[in-house]
Order: C-alpha cells, then structure tokens, then sequence
C-alpha cells in the first residue's frame, strides 16, 4: 500500500495550463552579454592593462561587449576515485576534486572603424609576451612577463538572460588571459562578415543566480523611495528591463528633475 501512495503522487494527472506554465517557456540561446574585463593584481589595473587603455577607452569597452556574437556556458566534471573495500560486492565512487574546461571561447563581429576586437586581443598577448618595435629584429627572443601582471583576478563574465530581462543567470571566470585568436579567411570569393574568435583561460568559474535584473533601475529604486521630497515617480517591482525604457523613462527624468 505504502509503494502505490508513493506511485500515484509521482504519476498524476495535470492539466493543460500546467504543462505550458512548465514547458513551453523554454530558455533561448540568443538572450546573453558578455563582460571583458582589464588584467588586474589585487584589484589594481596592471601595465598589460595600460597598455589596453591606449586602445580601449570607456565607451569602446561597452563596445567590445556589445560585439561578441557568440560563446558558450563552461562545463566541468568531478575527478572520482574507485572504492571497493567498503561494502562487499558494491564499487562507489568518491569525488576528490573539480575539474574546468581549459578554456572558454568568445566570437566576435571586427568593426570596419577600428578592428577592436583584433587590436584589443593582439595588444593584450603582445604584451603578455613583452613584445616591442624590437620584434622585428630576425634574432628577437620572447621574455614573457609575470602572471600577475596579465591575468585578470576577476571580472570575466557571461550573463544569460531571457527576452523579458526579468532575471540574469552570471557565470564568472577567475585568472583569466587570452589563450589564442584563431585564423581569421579572407577572401574574394564571397563578402562575408569578418568574425575573430578568441580562447580565454582560466583557473575557475563560479555560477550564480539566477537573480533579479536590477541596474540603474535597481540600484536607485530605494535611495530615490527614500527621498524626502517624495518625488513623483511611481515603481512597479513587475515592471523592468524593457518595459522600463519603453515606458517609464520620461517619469524618470520628471523625478530626477524633482530630487535636484
């Protein structure tokens, strides 16, 4: 009797509405951003990165995002042993550690002004490897610098979302570097759009979420609650990502205008 209690609770009958509340909101591959962050040691920009201030200033970071068209969430495994002395007959298995992928790859879209995907991530190996005007010298010699100074601790991130930017599952990569850019044709044959595709290593991930989307939104909804002068503008926690844009943008600036 106890195993047929267990048995209907798990086989049930469900109606329509439940099946395309579960199912039919599937995640869509197209909904991500990325974020390419600057090599830092201890929270402070290193000289590989000021080296990439010369090519990337504030709005061509945003840029550089804005132009990866493709990646892929990382996988990793459990490292197990094999038991076989604990019980007889039966093998288990044990986790003793978690392994990465090597490497995470990022394809994006060359821009016809400035090729700032290909000059971003050949100015960062350059100068991984210390490489100068004297480069061109046919007895020239690599002398790599230290890890610490082209790694970036932290701050490599994909972030998946969905049409409606409700919420945003991140992934966030540590001691990350550019590995290799791959072989970019040209041809004549065909014009097609010119992609650079780049491998990013690193020693970890970390995945959290998935959280609600919060922003410039988020981020001042309660400070600007607070405020004393009670300003105007009306929040709806259902209301974010573009339906705050579409529509709650000139209440906004009416509050902001209220606040000064």
């Amino acid at each position: 009797m106890a195993n047929t209690a267990r048995e209907k609770e798990v086989v049930k009958r469900v109606n329509v509405d439940t099946v395309k509340s579960n199912l039919m909101r599937p995640s869509l591959t197209a909904y991500f951003a990325v974020q390419i962050p600057l090599p830092t040691n201890n929270g402070a920009e290193t000289e590989v990165a000021k080296k990439l201030r010369e090519v990337l200033d504030t709005s061509k970071q945003e840029k550089l995002n804005l132009l990866c068209t493709d990646s892929s969430l990382p996988g990793s495994q459990l490292t197990t042993m094999e038991i076989t002395n604990d019980r007889t007959g039966v093998t288990e298995k044990h986790a003793y550690r978690r392994m990465f992928d090597d490497r995470v790859d990022f394809t994006f879209y060359v821009d016809a002004d400035n090729y700032l995907p290909i000059r971003f991530f050949e100015t960062w190996m350059k100068a991984i490897m210390n490489e100068g005007s004297e480069a061109t010298n046919k007895s020239y010699h690599y002398r790599p610098t230290y890890p610490d100074e082209y790694t970036a601790d932290q701050g490599l991130k994909i972030l998946k979302f969905e049409r409606d930017y409700k919420q945003v599952l991140t992934y966030e990569f540590f001691r990350s570097f550019p590995l290799s850019i791959s072989s970019m044709p040209v041809s004549y044959s065909g014009n097609d759009l010119l992609k650079c595709t780049v491998s990013m290593s690193y020693i970890r991930y970390i995945q959290s979420g998935p959280t609600n989307v919060g922003g410039f939104f988020g981020d001042n909804k309660e400070s600007l609650l607070s405020n004393p002068n009670k300003n105007p503008f009306s929040f709806d926690p259902i209301r974010q990502g573009t339906q705050i844009l579409n529509n709650g943008i000139n209440d906004l600036f009416n509050s902001f205008s209220n606040i000064g």
